[in-house]
């Protein structure tokens, strides 16, 4: 068994823990890591103070292979990562005639001039590697201590980007005699993660020892990630193929997609395949699942529009919704839900309509509906399915749970459906 090499990604910066900006670094690192047989075990995000910094390179240094560093390489006096990494390495800063050559050719290719500080952006800790920036002025460097390996990149995401791609990446997988690391992910929803665990708790049980399961919540979806280490990728992505087979049998009913499947793309292909169209009629989302069904590319193939029907009159005027039902049931009711699904296949002309109208919140809610209550409706060629959702006191993630939810009622009325499949 090829040994793993584990990985910590440290950020840099008081921006990111005051959450001036989204750390969307450590992700994209984390994949490209994986995706080199380097298993990322801890993500670290530390402030703009030498000794925190310090902390956490010898922290790491005790449980990693590989310290991936990120920003704080910029010229101004806030930017320490450089002075830290001299403290760390017991060294001292020299203007490197290389990184000095290409900051030099940066500016003059810009029309810019140089002042000290974008000069001082070429010195660099005596014994670093350095690597080359083509796309900015702040060189990455490598370094490697006591078996361990530092890496040193600026956090600008572009920069950042193109050196692990083109320089480190290529150096890591140099230096490390990596296993590979595959995953495979089982998408499912209607069924919490509690409940998922215990279905398949035996099957989960028997894993072998190369393969570890995850639980991955969200948004009334839960994805059962897979990931498998071993020597050889053919071997091992049978090896994940054979225990999804294995799994799908136990929650085929809640089984929408795999991988990087999403419900509006998947509805999307169903209808594609079919000849089939789509519209909606939404009140408590206001237009959020129309939102979602056309992020997909293609999507006007089979979607045909949407009625936001925010008020009674509205529900009543174009999804000819009746006042008696409104009346006697409420807006928010199964009754309205279907009528105002099949008043949308009709008014809109197509094959299939989905509606939402609930209490999206924070207020609305009585006793007998609370925050939280949502009917939602799918009409068909041959039929009208409803389901009632009791979510929670949260506006933005009613409307983004009763999205999944509907998307799914729909994904399961177009397989109920009667129409001929494209070969």
């Amino acid at each position: 068994m090829v040994p793993s090499i584990r990985a910590e990604i440290i950020t840099i910066g008081d921006e990111i823990l005051f959450g001036q900006i989204t750390d969307t670094n450590t992700q994209w690192i984390g994949t490209q890591l994986t995706d080199i047989g380097i298993r990322p075990v801890r993500k670290t995000s530390v402030g703009d103070i030498k000794q925190d910094i310090l902390n956490a390179f010898t922290e790491a240094s005790g449980r990693v292979n590989v310290v991936i560093v990120t920003g704080g390489l910029g010229p101004t006096r806030d930017d320490i990562t450089k002075h830290t990494f001299c403290e760390y390495f017991g060294t001292e800063l020299e203007i490197n005639e290389d990184a000095l050559k290409l900051v030099t050719e940066f500016f003059a290719k810009r029309g810019r001039k140089m002042t000290e500080l974008n000069i001082q952006q070429a010195a660099l800790p005596k014994n670093c590697t350095y690597i080359p920036n083509l796309w900015g002025t702040a060189p990455g460097m490598w370094f490697e201590k006591d078996g361990v390996v530092y890496v040193s990149l600026p956090g600008v995401p572009y920069e950042m980007k193109s050196l692990m791609e083109f320089e480190i990446l290529p150096r890591l997988k140099a230096k490390f005699n990596t296993p590979f690391i595959q995953h495979k992910s089982v998408r499912t929803i209607g069924i919490g993660e509690s409940f998922l665990a215990e279905k398949i708790a035996h099957w989960e049980d028997a894993l072998p020892d190369h393969i570890k399961l995850a639980y991955l919540p969200h948004f009334g979806q839960v994805k059962l990630r897979l990931t498998g280490t071993g020597a050889d990728a053919l071997t091992l992505e049978k090896d994940l193929e054979g225990q999804v087979q294995l799994l799908l049998p136990l929650i085929a009913e809640y089984v929408f997609g795999f991988d990087s499947d999403e419900l509006e793309s998947v509805v999307g292909a169903l209808l594609l395949n079919r000849d089939a169209t789509l519209g909606t009629a939404e009140s408590c989302t206001g237009g959020y699942v129309a939102s979602q069904i056309t992020s997909v590319p293609g999507s006007s193939a089979y979607f045909e529009g949407s009625v936001v029907s925010y008020s009674n009159d509205l529900k009543m005027s174009v999804l000819g919704v009746k006042k008696e039902t409104l009346d006697a049931y409420g807006a928010v009711s199964e009754q309205t839900a279907i009528e105002m699904a099949e008043g949308a296949r009709s008014a809109l002309n197509v094959t299939f309509a989905i509606s939402t109208t609930g209490i999206a919140g924070p207020e609305g809610g009585t006793d007998e509906k609370p925050v939280g209550t949502v009917w939602i409706a799918c009409a068909g060629p041959d039929e009208t399915f409803t389901q009632l959702l009791t979510l929670r006191n949260n506006r933005k993630i009613n409307v983004e749970m009763t999205c999944s939810y509907v998307l799914n009622l729909l994904r399961k009325t177009i397989l109920k459906t009667n129409l001929a499949v494209k070969s």
